[in-house]
């Protein structure tokens, strides 16, 4: 076992119990179980929290549209919760709900604690409210007039309230932050913190409200209930066994200040200026670091119910496996800026990335050593060493050059997770396999085969890739448990527990035994999918979903206002031929088209490319608006509007005219 490298503490947001969490939401926890699979791997004493936030305005008016109480609406939501965190495999310690008693408990002792020295006063709010957020905002705050966390639509409310004092601590944050540059990261979130809030001054925060009851009562105050902020952040600590009255647990005192809390970036401000301000008051320390993480975005647009294109885990799990999409989520979202998921990214990368170089490289090894040694792997010395080099000066020692890379990735990893580059650390480990196939195509096993004087020579081939794939599957391990467990027992049939390698030994090469089998049943890990045959399964999947939602069966459209013959008469619309049509460089979705209108040639760009191809256009008579005035999208100047219509499917469909007429005649 690796040496004990000391407590780790880490926590997830708790998730908002307003409804079924979509892949966005599921991300941060698979982020955050892999980081702590890591930990744990590389000998750390980890404790990871999670859970969820139950109290709040929202809550309460969601509870009573369904018809039920506040606790019954969000034990039904926490429980869903909790079971796409254990679908997802994740490794959680324990999940805390805000209606916990013992944190409700502690919560009004911290509120009574602030309020008793001072930190913490009675007034009374006037200004905006975002409900979706409960978040109270000045008119000055608002982005054209509206929330400028979520962009909804602001009320005006009033109310008895308690304010925390946060101009009082705002110096100390500042000289915090500034010699703990590790505190709140990435950098830009720091910067954006600074800046936007901290230097221009911090007014002092709503911490009760009056207007509803669905939340932690004062106990001192039974008018007012806890709000959800000050509520919400100290779960943190209440789950570690914290108590305001002095009397905190081992747990707290072993596992506090935390070492990492994993967030949305959308919810920075609150995790890196309300929480630590509440924690100098309360004389705690403050946690070690603060990561803001980047959203996973749908990249045909934002995700709708209405649409039937909302994204969830268990959807994704039962298409793909838990791993698939633990791979996709981790693999694809950036350090900083926000990633894309799309059904067919999904299947292109479960094809290349899954099938092709990780699960046909296990394969092909397994079944190679169970055609030429009926399973056994043996290691017998004959190398490539000294082979010299190519014509191209290129070295012909593959066994040296496989075992550099293998032995070499577990820094790598280590590195970049140190960092939580976690998609960076995941492509260090592919580029392990990646480098195992490049050496079947270089020493061609199957040649080797055919010269008995090779056996031996064989031998030690299959040896070096069975061996780099045990390193190699113990490095995804926090990524892809059940992917690496697969393959393990599969490589050590007979004793699974064989390939499972201490962290501290995944920079040493040849620790197999000789002799050992490989199974004589290998089983495919990932199987290639049919891109049609899952956006079949898909538009049934979103289809259901809609029925589900009560998305009536024709689209509804907003009616906009009545216009007269003379309004109507100020539109021209013409027959125009398409000749030629071309993507517009370094736009995904845009067409540029060269339309033929009569006499005249004009060059009109489409946002279409999701839907038809260049080829597909050319020849098409299409309804086109002529006298819109000309704009420049992406850089190419567009002279008209090419009318197409889109539905709630997403199905989109240029506007064309059923007969051969004349390129030019007027559409009215």
């Amino acid at each position: 076992m690796p040496q004990n490298k000391g407590p780790f503490y880490m926590t997830t947001a708790i998730a908002y119990t307003s409804g079924k969490p979509h892949i966005g939401n599921t991300y941060e926890i698979v982020l955050a179980d892999s980081i702590a699979r890591f930990r744990r791997q590389e000998g750390y004493d980890v404790f990871f929290q999670t859970g969820t936030d139950e109290h709040g305005q929202k809550i309460e008016l969601k509870a009573e549209e369904a018809g039920i109480t506040p606790k019954e609406f969000v034990d039904n939501v926490s429980t869903e919760i909790k079971r796409i965190w254990d679908l997802m495999d994740t490794s959680y310690d324990k999940f805390i709900r805000t209606t916990d008693d013992y944190h409700e408990k502690q919560v009004q002792k911290i509120f009574k604690k602030l309020y008793d020295q001072g930190d913490i006063y009675k007034g009374s709010y006037e200004g905006m409210y975002c409900t979706p957020c409960e978040s109270f905002w000045t008119e000055s705050q608002l982005v054209d007039g509206k929330c400028p966390d979520c962009g909804r639509e602001v009320k005006p409310a009033k109310e008895e309230a308690y304010f925390f004092k946060m101009s009082k601590y705002a110096n100390r944050l500042i000289e915090h932050i500034n010699t703990h540059p590790e505190f709140i990261q990435p950098v830009s979130r720091k910067n954006e913190m600074m800046n936007n809030f901290l230097l221009p001054g911090l007014q002092d925060l709503c911490v009760s409200r009056t207007s509803f009851k669905w939340g932690i009562p004062v106990d001192f105050d039974d008018k007012h209930v806890v709000y959800v902020w000050l509520d919400a952040l100290t779960n943190y600590i209440t789950g570690i066994g914290y108590d305001a009255d002095g009397n905190s647990s081992e747990q707290y005192k072993k596992f506090w200040p935390a070492d990492l809390h994993l967030i949305g970036k959308d919810i920075i401000r609150f995790h890196t200026i309300y929480w630590p301000i509440f924690l100098m008051a309360l004389g705690e320390p403050l946690p070690k670091q603060v990561f803001g993480h980047p959203w996973l975005l749908q990249n045909d647009g934002k995700m709708s119910k209405s649409k039937g294109n909302v994204i969830y885990a268990d959807d994704l799990v039962d298409m793909f496996g838990v791993d698939a999409v633990r791979y996709f989520v981790l693999h694809e979202m950036p350090f900083e800026n926000d990633g894309v998921i799309s059904w067919e990214l999904i299947v292109e990368r479960m094809n290349s990335d899954l099938a092709n170089t990780l699960g046909n490289l296990v394969n092909r090894t397994i079944a190679m050593s169970n055609k030429y040694f009926g399973g056994v792997v043996n290691k017998t010395g004959v190398t490539s060493e000294g082979a010299g080099v190519d014509e191209n000066g290129a070295s012909l020692d593959f066994d040296a050059d496989l075992k550099a890379v293998v032995t070499g990735t577990r820094d790598k990893v280590q590195n970049k997770m140190a960092t939580l580059h976690v998609a960076d650390a995941m492509t260090d480990v592919f580029a392990l396999f990646k480098r195992c196939n490049k050496y079947i195509d270089e020493t061609m096993p199957w040649a080797l085969a055919k010269d008995e004087s090779k056996k031996e020579r064989l031998e030690e081939v299959l040896y070096n890739l069975v061996e780099s794939i045990t390193i190699g599957a113990n490095l995804l391990k926090a990524f892809m448990p059940n992917t690496t467990d697969s393959i393990l027992k599969q490589l050590y049939p007979d004793n699974p527990a064989a390939g499972d390698r201490d962290f501290d030994d995944l920079d040493k090469f040849g620790l197999r035994e000789s002799g050992n089998k490989v199974t004589d049943k290998p089983e495919i890990l990932f199987a290639r999918l049919d891109i049609e045959e899952v956006m079949k399964k898909v538009e049934e999947l979103q289809e259901a979903q809609r029925k589900a939602n009560g998305v009536p069966e024709y689209p509804v459209v907003e009616k906009k206002p009545e216009i007269t013959f003379d309004d109507f008469e100020k539109i021209q619309i013409q027959v125009g031929e398409v000749l030629k049509c071309e993507p517009v460089k370094k736009a995904k979705k845009l067409l540029c088209s060269q339309i033929r209108i009569g006499e005249e040639v004009r060059q009109i760009v489409s946002g279409i490319s999701q839907y038809y191809k260049p080829e597909e256009m050319v020849g098409k008579k299409v309804a086109v608006v002529t006298n819109l005035a000309p704009r420049k999208i992406c850089g190419v100047e567009s002279q008209g509007m090419i009318l197409a219509a889109m539905d709630d499917k997403n199905n989109l469909s240029v506007m064309t005219v059923d007969k051969d007429i004349i390129a030019g005649s007027e559409i009215g």
